[in-house]
């Protein structure tokens, strides 16, 4: 089995594990709590150090089951570096009166968000904090004044966004005295848009690391019946006999990894064999003209 390496995520950012574990999914594993730190344990032991969370996952619960597993043994801490993300509001549970989604970057919204990540998962600190999704309203400096003041009370290290643009990117860092160390971003052969829209090249031009999620699109490569995946299913199981991988999920992988802003995965998994499988596509070596391959099979064209 392949061990999963660290890899440094921006100049002056941390060091994060090539594949990032990701626990969204957490409240539908079905796992006890010992299950829980066993499956947290077993991914250490491969080298994936990262985790990922979000305030929003199943309402906060998911950071609570994790939370649970590392009260078991609270020695792991130390051995895992924790993302968490803010700014996404469900629809409030009140019957008074008619809300919808929203998305909340105001500073109080932020420390509100960070406290009860904190207390969820019950560490004093966050290895990194994102800004899930873009504000339309967002006040960089409300936002900045927030981070400092995370960043001083030592509870966040370092700070990133999710799904951002380049130039949301370049108008929230013009407001930061440190580096943002990541832009977490949907990266996938069904959608990589990433790729041509100048995000991916903005963060090679910085050096910093994007982290990819949703990495197997959901699972829709492997189902969908439309004729784009049944080209891409076609297409990365003729580059998995060539590569000698065991699934085309490791093709996917190989295929993100490739790219030149380098990646880092996240894994939405929690059946400890696809991770081992996941980890193992880190030895698979693609050159050019196959990673076109995978992107003509999407696009149903040649390349211009």
């Amino acid at each position: 089995m392949s061990t999963v390496n660290k890899v440094l995520m921006a100049p002056d950012g941390p060091e994060f594990s090539q594949l990032v574990q990701g626990y969204w999914r957490l409240g539908s594993w079905d796992m006890d709590k010992q299950a829980r730190l066993t499956f947290l344990k077993q991914h250490i032991e491969m080298g994936i150090s990262t985790v990922d969370h979000a305030a929003i996952y199943d309402a906060g619960h998911c950071e609570t089951l994790f939370g649970e597993a590392l009260k078991l043994d609270p020695s792991i801490r130390e051995q895992i570096e924790i993302v968490s993300k803010f700014g996404i509001n469900g629809i409030a549970s009140s019957h008074t009166e008619k809300r919808v989604s929203h998305y909340d970057c105001s500073k109080q919204g932020i420390l509100a968000s960070t406290e009860n990540s904190l207390r969820r998962l019950g560490v004093e600190q966050l290895d990194a904090l994102l800004v899930h999704r873009p504000d339309f309203l967002m006040d960089a400096d409300q936002v900045a004044e927030a981070f400092n003041e995370l960043k001083q009370s030592g509870k966040v290290k370092h700070f990133g966004v999710s799904n951002f643009t380049s130039s949301q990117f370049d108008l929230l860092q013009s407001r930061l005295p440190a580096a943002l160390i990541t832009n977490q971003v949907e990266f996938n052969p069904i959608n990589f848009d990433v790729v041509a829209d100048g995000t991916l090249d903005q963060l090679q031009q910085y050096r910093v690391r994007p982290m990819a999620w949703s990495c197997l699109a959901g699972g829709t490569i492997f189902s969908a019946q439309t004729p784009q995946a049944k080209r891409l299913r076609a297409t990365l199981s003729e580059l998995g006999e060539e590569l000698g991988a065991d699934s085309i999920d490791q093709v996917i992988y190989a295929w993100i990894l490739k790219h030149p802003s380098n990646p880092v995965a996240l894994l939405g998994t929690g059946n400890t064999k696809r991770v081992k499988d996941a980890a193992n596509a880190l030895t698979l070596k693609m050159n050019a003209e196959q990673w076109y391959r995978v992107w003509v099979a999407s696009k149903g064209v040649n390349v211009p």
